[in-house]
């Protein structure tokens, strides 16, 4: 089922009865639509088979389409919306081709250091959302050890990319996430599954850089 994020209210999900995958997945909806609904007229929207971004269009605004009712999904598509320049968010997929598995060692090696960014800014909104963060190999067989460590090792890198004017959708979406789980200063949670996206992967497509 598609959800709204068309509810303006301030939803704060601090009770752990309430933790389940479809709560917090309207809670993130909802904190999306107060950052960015107005402004860069954009929608996420749970309850798709697949995630895809979808353009705006003279007749609907443009929709962050993620997996099911999973959490991990949304703050992943996020995180690839946040990444991404003006151009891309102008092309369907942000203009992102899908390379199903199984891959080589090579192309595996390329998925990782494309994802690197996207998964460490995952990684922050999971804090600020009061989730564990699971990194994400597309790929069954990979190493996610290797790329756990490189996400780490990354963050620096990252904290001085949101302290930019790039960085600015996902510092205000971090913001909402801290407000609306009451978590600023917190770190560990519950944590969420990831889905499997096609064979042996999860939601996450093989996208190219993460640049207009």
């Amino acid at each position: 089922m598609t959800h709204s994020a068309a509810n303006s209210t301030n939803t704060r999900v601090l009770d752990a009865s309430d933790r389940d995958d479809r709560r917090l997945a309207d809670a993130i909806e909802k904190t999306f639509a107060q950052c960015f609904a107005q402004d860069y007229r954009t929608e996420l929207v749970g309850g798709a088979l697949e995630p895809l971004y979808e353009p705006a269009s003279s007749a609907q605004p443009a929709r962050l389409l993620y997996r099911e009712d999973f959490p991990a999904s949304a703050l992943h598509e996020v995180a690839h919306w946040c990444v991404a320049g003006e151009a891309r968010r102008q092309r369907v997929d942000f203009g992102y081709p899908y390379i199903a598995g199984p891959r080589s060692a090579d192309q595996q090696a390329t998925f990782f250091a494309l994802e690197l960014r996207t998964q460490s800014l995952e990684k922050q909104f999971a804090q600020a959302a009061g989730l564990d963060f699971l990194p994400s190999a597309d790929n069954l067989q990979a190493d996610l050890n290797g790329f756990g460590g490189d996400i780490v090792a990354y963050e620096p890198q990252l904290l001085d990319w949101l302290a930019k004017p790039a960085g600015a959708r996902a510092r205000r979406f971090i913001q909402g996430l801290e407000s609306t789980f009451g978590t600023r200063g917190e770190e560990g949670a519950p944590q969420t599954q990831r889905p499997e996206r096609h064979i042996g992967g999860n939601d996450s497509p093989f996208r190219g850089p993460d640049v207009d």
